[in-house]
């Protein structure tokens, strides 16, 4: 009777197929909004200036002040000021102010016309950031100034630098959520060779994406050009700086993660005593832990969470949810390669992981939260800014991710359910163990009815034919006979069957210990005559048995591996398990790619600040208008003055005067005139004669303000040759 493992019910099966393409379709939409994304923005912004943007000032200033929405990283040379004939016109040395403000000082003997202000300054998440505005000393001129196009961290500096991390978070969550699986769910996993070998490539990868990220640093956040990655000036000013800190640190901690992997993969794995392995396995989930919380906070000290409202907080979170991560998608990608490469996982290491996997996506869930809070800051930046979409996309990825895991979990639960107690593989073995015996039975059992059948014509035969009598002692010899020639045939052919239905596997193992290689006795561990010895090295011995030896030692090995495959596929729910982890490693690769694209992108709370600071500086910046009543005290002394400053901002303006009578008619003055002072700042008065252009109505272009402020207008009204006065009024330009 063919014995067959149960099969899953169609239902399971066609969901598992359905998410596969679901998993499939969402990563090909994934990558075609990838590729067609601009570049990322940086994480800090500009947010004023002195000399403002677009200025036009009556004299030079002594130097130049550029204020950031975070404090930025400057050295020497980030900010330059070039004159109109692109000369350098700055000192050189850069300050900090205080309040994100920092300045350069300016030369003396400027001339007068365009500069042009170029900054290129590393943001407190070390990202860089770079840009230009232009100011005017005296009036607006041509300038010769020519800035480069390419965007700073972009060109193939950039591209090698992201491509760096990405492969640096892979490995990160290879080697610890592999080695997470050996020591809180699979112990006997540590002398598995594929799982050796995949944390040990976790390590190298991760390593070397870390010396190629500490190399890159200088040219990513400088020059763009590769050559300087091997400047070793310019890598002794990267490990002044607090991602260069954060490298080298990841590099000491790299250093004793590969004593814990040889540790882990070594000793442990040769441990006999079962308490000196769970004292061993105490120790290396504390080490590990405290080196794989040390390794995530390289990222967080000097990334998104190392700035903004509540840092203090924010690097912890962030830690426990790198390390999530980590457990979670590469228990994952652990669990996948046990599952095609190593037989023996077992339906308690599966059910282990499960629980794992619940705990770590509860740990993200709640982390996760906080870090979109805290760099979205509102629901308006989650829907309108680049990181907010990436956002959605990433929470779209981990509901998928999450569904999967459920199919999952009922795979482990049918594998439980129905191993009884065993590991689905023993489980798994015992049904082909069954085939193969009720295969052999059957075979056999054919062929001795074939040579029975055979037999029974043959006797038939020789009694009907006459012959002369063959004389015997007793008859119970002739059915010795009989019985001998039928068993020696029937034996035959069940032994022929048996070999058949088993793949030859005990006659192999037979050939191979015995070491037999022709006709005669064979007694392993003797030699003598009509005796072969077992593969022993000599002179006497024939010049075929080492190939003859090696080629069945091929051929047993061979027979080991294709049984191993037939026990692994032998059971319908380890592949339907198979299928749906398959599923969540693809899925994971798709989201660890757009986790990577968050870390590069300005988050959403940063561009709403930046954005409300612009548009309150232009709602400011709109046109100034000012009424002023008069009465100089003569006949006919009285009415209103109306200003119009227009567009009221920072630089060229023009300059509108209305005078009236009380009863709204235009009122013909002798003289108007109009002075500005910022008391602040301590500029002015710088008087304006406007020329009169109607009745009742003056003008005057090019009304020059050179930095916004709190502006006292001064408006001087002559009604006769004696009658004038002076009345002044404040208003916010700029």
């Amino acid at each position: 009777m063919r014995t067959t493992a149960p099969r899953p019910g169609p239902d399971l099966a066609g969901r598992g197929r359905l998410l596969l393409v679901v998993a499939a379709l969402f990563a090909a939409a994934l990558g075609a909004v990838l590729a067609t994304a601009a570049p990322a923005g940086a994480h800090a912004a500009l947010t004023g200036s002195d000399p403002q943007r677009g200025a036009v000032v009556a004299k030079a200033p002594d130097q130049v002040s550029l204020t950031f929405s975070e404090k930025v990283a400057m050295a020497d040379g980030s900010v330059r000021v070039l004159d109109p004939a692109g000369k350098r016109a700055d000192t050189g040395k850069t300050s900090d102010l205080g309040s994100n403000t920092y300045g350069v000082k300016l030369k003396p003997g400027l001339p007068d016309g365009t500069f042009t202000v170029a900054y290129q300054v590393v943001s407190a998440d070390s990202h860089p950031i770079a840009g230009a505005f232009t100011f005017s000393i005296g009036a607006p001129s041509d300038t010769k100034v020519v800035l480069p196009d390419q965007e700073v961290g972009g060109g193939l500096v950039g591209t090698l630098y992201d491509t760096a991390r990405y492969l640096a978070y892979a490995g990160f969550i290879v080697v610890v959520g592999g080695a997470a699986f050996v020591l809180g769910c699979w112990p006997r996993g540590a002398g598995v060779r594929p799982l050796q070998r995949l944390v040990v490539a976790g390590w190298l990868v991760l390593t070397g994406a870390t010396l190629a990220t500490l190399l890159l640093r200088a040219p990513y956040t400088g020059s763009g050009k590769l050559a300087d990655a091997f400047d070793l000036a310019a890598l002794g000013d990267v490990l002044q700086t607090k991602t260069g800190a954060a490298l080298v640190s990841r590099l000491l901690l790299l250093a004793a993660a590969a004593l814990f992997i040889a540790v882990l993969f070594g000793a442990y794995d040769k441990r006999e005593d079962p308490k000196e392995k769970r004292d061993l396995a105490f120790g290396l989930a504390v080490g590990g832990g405290v080196v794989a919380l040390g390794i995530a906070a390289t990222w967080a000290l000097a990334e998104h969470a190392s700035t903004g409202v509540q840092a203090g907080l924010a690097m912890p979170v962030d830690v426990l949810h790198l390390v999530a991560v980590a457990v979670w998608l590469g228990g994952v990608g652990t669990l996948l390669l046990c599952l095609y490469r190593a037989p023996l996982v077992d339906a308690r290491a599966v059910r282990r992981f499960s629980r794992v996997a619940f705990a770590s996506v509860v740990v993200l869930a709640v982390t996760g939260l906080y870090q979109s809070w805290r760099q979205v800051g509102s629901w308006t930046a989650l829907v309108e800014t680049d990181y907010g979409q990436l956002l959605l996309v990433k929470v779209a990825l981990v509901v998928v991710l999450v569904g999967i895991a459920s199919v999952s979990r009922r795979w482990t639960g049918r594998i439980a359910a129905e191993a009884g107690g065993l590991a689905p593989e023993a489980a798994a073995a015992a049904v082909v163990e069954q085939r193969g015996r009720a295969a052999a039975t059957s075979t056999a059992t054919a062929a001795t009815t074939t040579a029975a059948k055979a037999t029974g014509k043959a006797t038939g035969k020789a009694s009907s034919r006459k012959k002369k009598p063959v004389a015997v002692a007793h008859s119970s010899r002739t059915g010795a006979a009989t019985d001998r020639a039928t068993g020696k045939t029937t034996d035959k052919a069940t032994d022929t069957a048996t070999d058949k239905a088993t793949g030859g596997t005990t006659g192999g193992t037979a050939e191979a210990d015995s070491g037999k290689t022709g006709p005669g006795k064979t007694d392993s561990g003797k030699s003598g005559p009509g005796k072969t010895g077992p593969a022993k090295s000599g002179p006497g011995k024939p010049a075929g048995d080492d190939k003859r030896a090696a080629q069945l030692a091929r051929q047993r090995a061979a027979m080991d591996a294709a049984r191993e495959k037939r026990v692994r596929d032998a059971d319908p729910h380890r592949s339907g398990l198979r299928r749906s982890v398959l599923a969540e490693a693809g899925v994971a690769v798709v989201l660890l790619a757009v986790t990577t694209a968050l870390t590069t992108t300005e988050p959403g709370r940063t561009v709403e600040e930046a954005e409300n600071t612009a548009s309150s500086a232009q709602r400011a910046a709109g046109p100034v208008k000012l009424e002023v009543p008069f009465d100089t005290g003569g006949r006919d002394g009285k009415g209103t003055v109306r200003l119009e400053l227009t567009p009221g901002r920072t630089g060229s303006n023009d300059l509108h005067v209305y005078a009236n009578r009380p009863n709204g008619s235009a009122f013909d003055l002798p003289e108007v005139k109009v002075a500005f002072t910022l008391k602040a700042k301590d500029v002015g008065p710088l008087p304006v004669a406007p020329d009169r252009i109607a009745t009742g109505h003056w003008s005057a272009t090019g009304v020059q303000v050179p930095m916004a402020g709190k502006w006292k207008v001064a408006v001087t009204v002559r009604t006769s040759d004696i009658d004038q006065v002076t009345l002044d009024k404040n208003v916010q330009i700029g």
